[in-house]
């Protein structure tokens, strides 16, 4: 709730009543001499405005279904988990017009406590942010999630591999070169997604023009209605810049004609049907323990190939498009890492004399 105390002593709070016809936000303002004044007014006019008897579990399963045609099914079935998991649980039961701030950020609170990362928690609150936007637009209740600051997210630290095990991976794939192989190598020279690996058919392959073509990827999702099950779905990508075309790096032909399979079929899998992106996975530690290499996860090739498109001199437009970025700035905060070693070299390019 948005209270704070004027110049003049009073204090002044404010509810939100949508925008105008020009885009700007409409809001109407109540004033009293103490906090609790004003909080009170503000429930009165909440109360007296709202039309809404709906719990948080009934006004989630009304969000939800006038969604699900408007998101992809991976989507709608990370919604139900998180909402399931950890919304439900501590606000379900409530009345969806009662919740204030203050237990928002309580629920915060609690689930950092838990270990949960603020990236994870944000996520759980942008589902919220939408269910109550929904609830504003149906039922005129007061929007509690309105100015509730995002727990600042952290860049996780991504264990990479360091040039030299770069080199030692790369003439182990040269040596022994087969379907899973194959898979490593293209995650290391196109940088696409473990699940755009998977999806991957050799219709998307245009050998002679040296193209690859993203248009679509796999994941596994929550069954709705079930905690355990699970459905492996292959989907269209994860956003509208994530569809994109790649050139193909010379060196990668000769190894890709070498399995040229069917258009129908999966590059990695070699059959019409495919492998799913935790089996890659387990691929890959394999080629790893075989290779004596540290264990590091599938997505460390997506960093290594930012890092070495970097270090060859790649614009940061071209590389954000390559690895199908919506922002530059994404492609800098999370994929683009410089070793000490090359911050040594640039520092050494300062000529400065005392």
């Amino acid at each position: 709730m948005n209270i704070y105390q004027r110049r003049d002593g009073r204090f002044e709070g404010r509810i939100s009543r949508g925008k105008r016809s020009n885009g700007t936000r409409r809001f109407q303002y109540f004033f009293g001499k103490t906090k609790e004044d004003v909080r009170e007014k503000m429930a009165k006019e909440r109360l007296k405005k709202s039309n809404c008897s709906l719990t948080v579990t009934q006004l989630f399963s009304e969000w939800h279904k006038s969604i699900k045609h408007k998101v992809k099914e991976s989507t709608a079935a990370n919604y139900y988990l998180k909402a399931n998991k950890h919304i439900l649980p501590a606000f379900g039961n409530e009345s969806a017009e009662s919740i204030e701030d203050t237990e928002i950020y309580a629920f915060i609170e609690s689930k950092q406590q838990a270990g949960l990362s603020n990236r994870y928690i944000s996520d759980m609150l942008i589902v919220m942010k939408s269910m109550f936007k929904y609830a504003v637009r149906t039922y005129h209740i007061y929007n509690p999630m309105e100015y509730i600051k995002m727990p600042r997210a952290k860049n996780p630290e991504i264990t990479l591999l360091d040039e030299k095990e770069q080199t030692k991976l790369q003439e182990y794939i040269g040596h022994n070169q087969n379907k899973a192989t194959l898979g490593v190598a293209l995650s290391m020279t196109t940088g696409i997604r473990i699940g755009e690996l998977c999806a991957l058919q050799w219709k998307d392959i245009d050998l002679e023009k040296r193209i690859l073509t993203v248009s679509k990827t796999m994941q596994r999702v929550q069954v709705q209605g079930s905690d355990k099950k699970t459905k492996l779905v292959i989907t269209e990508p994860k956003s509208e810049s994530s569809r994109r075309k790649i050139p193909i790096p010379k060196g990668m032909i000769a190894f890709l004609e070498k399995f040229k399979g069917k258009d129908s079929e999966y590059i990695v899998s070699g059959k019409e049907k495919p492998i799913e992106p935790r089996a890659m996975q387990y691929r890959f530690q394999k080629i790893l323990k075989n290779v004596k290499l540290p264990s590091v996860h599938f997505h460390a090739l997506r960093h290594i190939f930012a890092s070495t498109c970097v270090k060859l001199g790649f614009d940061v437009k071209t590389l954000s498009e390559l690895l199908g970025h919506s922002t530059v700035e994404l492609t800098l905060n999370r994929y683009v890492h410089s070793s000490f070693e090359q911050k040594i070299k640039y520092m050494e390019r300062l000529a400065v004399n005392f």
